[in-house]
């Protein structure tokens, strides 16, 4: 079964009171509670975790290989800054899912580039908390349409010639 992190960044925590008019009523908890529903329809498992802290989530990409395989990832405006992520992001080698509740490109000029852009598998951008489960279908379409890769063969092992 495909293992998925939710990844989410700053300010994210505050959603539902934060802004309503850009990022909407619904909580954290709420988008988590709907992933977790499409992710029982769709077979997959997900974990989520939130941080304000920039190393956190490095730390947490770095980690990502040896437990799933894909991310969606709501970097909040450290999509904007953080080289740190975007090289977390190269290093993990896992498909990596950009979401953002709000379209970015109708926002300030700032928000327009994402230092995550051309290294993530595609970006899903404006569609709210929608935005968070178009990612996780995303994910996980990008897991099944890749060829399986074929164990790797074993070294023969050295007999003894005592």
């Amino acid at each position: 079964m495909e293992r998925i992190l939710l990844l989410h960044g700053p300010n994210l925590n505050m959603l539902g009171k934060r802004e309503p008019g850009i990022y909407g009523r619904q909580t954290l908890d709420d988008i988590v509670a709907a992933a977790r529903a499409l992710a029982a329809e769709l077979g997959v498992e997900i974990a989520s975790h939130q941080s304000n802290v920039e190393g956190e989530l490095v730390t947490r990409i770095q980690q990502a290989p040896n437990h799933f395989d894909a991310i969606v990832l709501n970097a909040g405006a450290y999509t904007h800054t953080s080289i740190a992520l975007r090289d977390a992001v190269l290093a993990a080698g896992l498909p990596v899912v950009e979401v953002h509740l709000s379209n970015v490109h109708k926002r300030e000029e700032f928000r327009h580039r994402s230092l995550l852009a051309d290294v993530v598998e595609g970006q899903v951008i404006g569609f709210g908390a929608e935005s968070y489960l178009l990612g996780l279908r995303a994910a996980v379409s990008l897991l099944r349409s890749r060829q399986p890769v074929p164990p790797r063969a074993r070294p023969a092992r050295k007999r003894s010639t005592r």
